[in-house]
């Protein structure tokens, strides 16, 4: 049976990751892995620091897509792919590669999954984590502070220009390609322990074929 892929969207600080590492937790690394699509962020080598800190990261053309959809396929196919890492503390990706050998389940994080139809169409299902602003952008100061080494008034200004602009643009109307809403991320135990029960029984339909 080809692998089955699982698309985790939402807003920027919305719990996507928490959900995503409880489901990996829970389900194993043994038949569970993790795409990000962070990690397919355009290379920046031709550009200069200061320019890569204008680049609008929370925009679809900032994505390398192609790149993204052929280890989609690829993965789907039953093969491994070379995924980039990305290091947001330089704007650009890190020379080195993460090996991702294709399992039953794959989990595929990012905010931007549901606005790329072609996305979509790989997609087995679609969870969208939906968390209030006020919250995402408390949570965004403390990640990127602590974890991407910014400022509180560079966090605060890339999210007035380009963040909250994109999320209503982008983010927000691809909602309603999900089939299933979860409210509050990772703190939503009963939505996750839902979302696991459906992975259980993937997984033992599995084993049966």
């Amino acid at each position: 049976m080809k692998p089955i892929l699982i698309g985790i969207c939402g807003g920027s600080g919305s719990g996507k990751s928490t959900v995503t590492e409880q489901l990996l937790e829970n389900t194993g690394d043994a038949r569970c892995t993790v795409i990000r699509q962070d990690n397919y962020y355009k290379d920046q080598s031709h550009l200069s620091p200061e320019a890569r800190v204008k680049t609008n990261y929370d925009h679809p053309f900032a994505f390398d897509n192609e790149l993204f959809i052929d280890h989609l396929k690829a993965l789907k196919a039953g093969k491994s792919v070379e995924m980039p890492e990305y290091d947001f503390s330089v704007h650009n990706r890190k020379k080195e590669t993460i090996r991702l050998e294709p399992k039953e389940i794959i989990l595929i994080e990012g905010i931007l999954l549901f606005s790329e139809p072609r996305v979509l169409d790989l997609l087995d299902m679609k969870i969208f984590v939906d968390t209030d602003s006020d919250v995402r952008i408390l949570r965004r100061i403390k990640r990127d502070m602590k974890e991407r080494a910014r400022s509180l008034d560079s966090v605060i200004d890339q999210y007035m220009a380009t963040v909250r602009p994109a999320h209503l643009q982008f983010v927000e109307p691809s909602k309603r390609y999900a089939d299933i809403i979860v409210p509050e991320g990772g703190h939503n135990k009963v939505a996750v322990d839902l979302i696991q029960t459906k992975l259980n029984h993937i997984l033992a339909e599995i084993e049966k074929a």
